[in-house]
This record gives structure tokens, C-alpha cells and sequence, in this order.
């Protein structure tokens, strides 16, 4: 079975090198994190009718969110722009606790990393390409009539106006709990790193207590042999 090389098996949660939960590349992970998810928490309110409720919702409500997604869609470039300024540091976060890991940073940060490209392959194919066919408004087109696709055996389903409404909102939704996933993997990280820190802080005083219990019973033994000398020369 081949070995690893590029995972660090000499490290541990108590080396110099070693970064962590409390480092600096924890931190802009979890900012972007956290960043996305406000954004989510904002967008929430939008997508509660359509999934959260029973109640089905009014034309005047696809109207509403037709024209919300679009005005969304209509932001500056700017915007856009730190949205993939801040993907690509939530990444630098994870090359850099990936780099030369430890086994710790394999199992969370590996993880972690896992769900976070999952959660740009969602933002992506189906967040961005759903506010692109909402705001490009097929469904307005003469020759459309309900769910459509593209191509003669495969190509692009494009759904109606509801239906991608709601796939826009299920993804949002699937979007978060991606992102839930990563917050609740470094926190299993940092929980992990205390309990070692425990066991090995209580490893280190019970071997100073057998350390100090050793050298007790040898300084006994010295103050010991010098009498036994003495009482077999009186004998």
C-alpha cells in the first residue's frame, strides 16, 4: 500500500507548523462562509412562499419575485465582482490549511473543501444560470409553451416560469445547508483539537506525577542503602 507524501504524518495539533482552528487561513474560511450565508438569510424571505407554505402562491407573487431576480441580475459588475473575489479567498483558506496537512486538516479541512466547491458548482450552474433565463424572459416568446428541450436525445431543459422560480429557490436552500456543512465541520475541528489538547495536557501531569513518585522511591532507595552498609558492618 503506498504512502501519502503529501499529507505531513509527523505533525499533530501541538506542532508549531500545524494551522488549525484558531488560525488565520480558519478565519478566511469562515468569513466568506458566513459572508454567503447573510446573503442566503436576506434572499430567504423571497424564496418562503414558494417552498416553506402550503399555500400556493399568487400570479402577483411570480410578478414580484419575476422583478426582484431581475434587478438582482441588473447589479453593477462590481458586484459580481467581490462575489468571485470572496470565492476565491474562502479557496486560498483551504490551499492553505491543505497545504502539507496534518491528518486533522485531511478529515475536516478535506471535507470542508469537498462541500464548499459543491456549493460554487450549485452557485453556479443553477443559481446564476437561473437568474440569466429569468432575466433573459423566454417564457414572454411566442413559440414557447411550458417545459422545453433543447436538442433531439440530450441538451438543456428549460422549465417555465414557476418551476424555475422554484428551482432557483431549492437551490438557495441547498446552497445554505452546503455552507451549514463547512461551519459545522470546522467547528468539529476545533472540538477535536481541545479534547487532544485536554488528553495530552492530562498525559503530561500524570507522567510528572510518576515522574516525581520514581524519583521519590529512588531517593529512598539512597538514603536507604548506606543503613543496610551499616548494619551489616555492625553484624
Amino acid at each position: 500500500m503506498s504512502e501519502t507524501h503529501w499529507v505531513d504524518w509527523n505533525k499533530n495539533t501541538q506542532s508549531k507548523d500545524y494551522r488549525g482552528s484558531g488560525s488565520f487561513s480558519t478565519f478566511i474560511i469562515i468569513g466568506p462562509v458566513c459572508f454567503f450565508l447573510g446573503i442566503l438569510f436576506a434572499q430567504f424571505p423571497y424564496d418562503f412562499p414558494l417552498l416553506w407554505t402550503s399555500e400556493p402562491a399568487q400570479a402577483a407573487y411570480y410578478d414580484f419575485l419575476e422583478a426582484h431576480v431581475k434587478f438582482l441580475h441588473a447589479s453593477p459588475p462590481t458586484i459580481s465582482r467581490i462575489l468571485n473575489i470572496v470565492i476565491f479567498v474562502g479557496l486560498l483558506g483551504f490551499f492553505m490549511k491543505l497545504f502539507r496537512p496534518a491528518e486533522s486538516n485531511v478529515l475536516f479541512d478535506g471535507a470542508s473543501l469537498i462541500l464548499y466547491v459543491i456549493g460554487v458548482g450549485v452557485y453556479t450552474s443553477n443559481i446564476v444560470k437561473g437568474m440569466r433565463t429569468i432575466t433573459a424572459g423566454i417564457w414572454d416568446m411566442e413559440n414557447f409553451a411550458g417545459i422545453k428541450h433543447d436538442g433531439p436525445v440530450s441538451g438543456e431543459v428549460v422549465l417555465g416560469r414557476e418551476d424555475t422560480m422554484k428551482v432557483l429557490s431549492a437551490s438557495n436552500t441547498i446552497l445554505a445547508m452546503v455552507l451549514v456543512g463547512v461551519l459545522v465541520l470546522q467547528a468539529g475541528q476545533w472540538y477535536a483539537e481541545s479534547k487532544e489538547k485536554d488528553d495530552f495536557s492530562k498525559g503530561e501531569k500524570k507522567d510528572k506525577k510518576n515522574g516525581g513518585q520514581q524519583q521519590q522511591q529512588h531517593q529512598q532507595q539512597q538514603q536507604q542503602q548506606p543503613q543496610q552498609v551499616e548494619d551489616k558492618k555492625s553484624q
